[in-house]
């Protein structure tokens, strides 16, 4: 599970933030913290491995907050989730280290993609080693990943969406074929976007070897199990 401390100066806000991320397979919330002090306190107490921190805290900042998180070596990441939308904010954010940054308000849909992918790069994590360029550029790629809404010209948010439903319903992989048919649509516009989510690290390509001929293609949700 991946422990999560909640901070944000308001309570209810808090609170509705919690029970989003504990709608999120594989997330659990740690704690909720109201101020820089207690949030800090908390990391000091237990692991947490991510926090959902606002900037706009009664004490101090959010930014102030990833700094101090830094300075006594603690490497927990920060998921920014604030009001704040100016863009000298934004960039000291990215800059201090926040892998991202979710400006409110925003529907669970929203913090639930930005949890997947955050998921989906720890998991890619896990296995070490060296990684080539294309790995590079898919692991920074899966961060940004997002609900549909920045898919490239030509792609239909809806139609993302519904292979992604049609993947995280089933009980193993999917043929491109057999995500057409969940999904109703042609096995063309399947394959197009499940190749197009497999680049962004959403989608697992695994192969399946017949006894003669081409081995099948078989797609699984890589952020939804």
């Amino acid at each position: 599970m991946i422990e999560v401390l909640v901070v944000d100066d308001d309570v209810r806000v808090a609170r509705i933030n919690a029970a989003y991320v504990s709608k999120v397979p594989g997330f659990r919330v740690a704690a909720t913290a109201h101020s820089a002090t207690e949030a800090l306190a908390r990391i000091g107490e237990m692991p947490i491995d991510l926090i959902l921190l606002d900037h706009y805290l009664p004490d101090r900042n959010g930014l102030a907050v990833v700094r101090e998180v830094r300075e006594l070596g603690h490497h927990t990441d920060v998921i920014m989730v604030t009001a704040a939308r100016d863009v000298a904010t934004v960039r000291a954010a990215m800059r201090h280290g926040a892998l991202q940054y979710l400006v409110k308000p925003f529907a669970y849909a929203g913090l639930r993609t930005k949890l997947e992918a955050y998921a989906a790069l720890r998991r890619s994590f896990e296995g070490g080693g060296e990684a080539e360029q294309t790995e590079v550029d898919r692991l920074f790629g899966a961060l940004w990943a997002t609900d549909g809404s920045d898919l490239p010209k030509g792609h239909s948010t809806t139609t993302a969406e519904l292979v992604r439903q049609a993947l995280r319903a089933a009980d193993g992989p999917l043929s491109a074929q057999e995500v057409a048919e969940s999904a109703g649509m042609s096995r063309q516009t399947a394959q197009r976007y499940l190749k197009l989510l497999e680049r962004t690290g959403r989608v697992r390509l695994s192969l399946r070897y017949g006894e003669t001929g081409r081995p099948e293609h078989r797609y699984t949700w890589a952020t939804g199990s």
